[in-house]
């Protein structure tokens, strides 16, 4: 075999190989799994999560994803970000277990492999004694299959279904400015500026009056004292 000969089928085989590589890595990677944008949730805080699911079935799309909270975590409050062409519901009782968003005729993440859509939300207060959140994730195509995301890594090995995690910071003490904690503190701000307003209001109406009343009592006085004069003429 020729010098020539033999670079040519290794480069064949190389590039045969990569790609194998590639696909094997993509199909690894094609699962929900759950992404944070910006600061790290917080321990005992509030914390903003983003779904990502692609879809995975050439002859389907997804019509339903629904996230299981495990009741253990005690989060009590949850809220979605809305996504044109789903509608999303909140399941709780005494503390949130469910979150699911439905696709609306015609929006699905359409079939095939090349698409994603990105579910966001916002929770709390998330548990102190938990390092790590795990969001067990149903995906449901539009032909009834149903893909579980639910399975934890075990010995440091990602399992066939991994189920989306989040990792959670420790609490800086210094509050966690996230989701509904951050929209009290906004609340309470914007009250305490109204009230403020309020009673500038109040001080000026107050102060108007003032002036108005002491304007007249210069007017009274200033009368008086001209009948006085007139009178001591005559």
């Amino acid at each position: 075999m020729s010098t020539h000969q033999f670079f040519r089928r290794a480069l064949v085989l190389s590039a045969t190989l990569g790609a194998t590589g590639l696909m094997t890595a993509g199909v690894a990677s094609a699962h929900v799994t759950a992404d944070v944008y910006g600061s790290q949730p917080e321990k005992g805080g509030y914390g903003s999560v983003v779904l990502r699911v692609p879809n995975e079935e050439e002859q389907a799309g997804t019509v339903k994803v629904e996230v299981t909270i495990p009741a253990d975590y005690a989060i009590s409050s949850a809220r979605t970000k809305p996504v044109p062409g789903w509608t999303a519901e909140v399941t709780k009782q005494d503390v949130v277990s469910k979150i699911t968003w439905t696709a609306e005729r015609g929006s699905e993440i359409p079939a095939g492999t090349t698409s994603y859509q990105e579910f966001s939300f916002t929770a709390g207060p998330l548990p102190e004694d938990v390092d790590t959140l795990v969001l067990a994730t149903a995906q449901t195509y539009s032909d009834g299959t149903v893909s579980n995301w639910n399975e934890e890594p075990q010995g440091g090995e990602e399992p066939d279904s991994p189920a989306p995690t989040v990792e959670l910071a420790e609490s800086s003490g210094g509050g966690h400015g996230h989701g509904a904690e951050h929209a009290s503190a906004e609340s309470a701000e914007a009250e305490d500026t109204a009230a403020a307003s309020s009673s500038d209001d109040t001080a000026r109406w107050l102060g108007g009056a003032g002036l108005a009343v002491g304007a007249l009592g210069l007017g009274v006085g200033a009368g008086a004292i001209i009948v006085a004069r007139k009178r001591t003429r005559s």
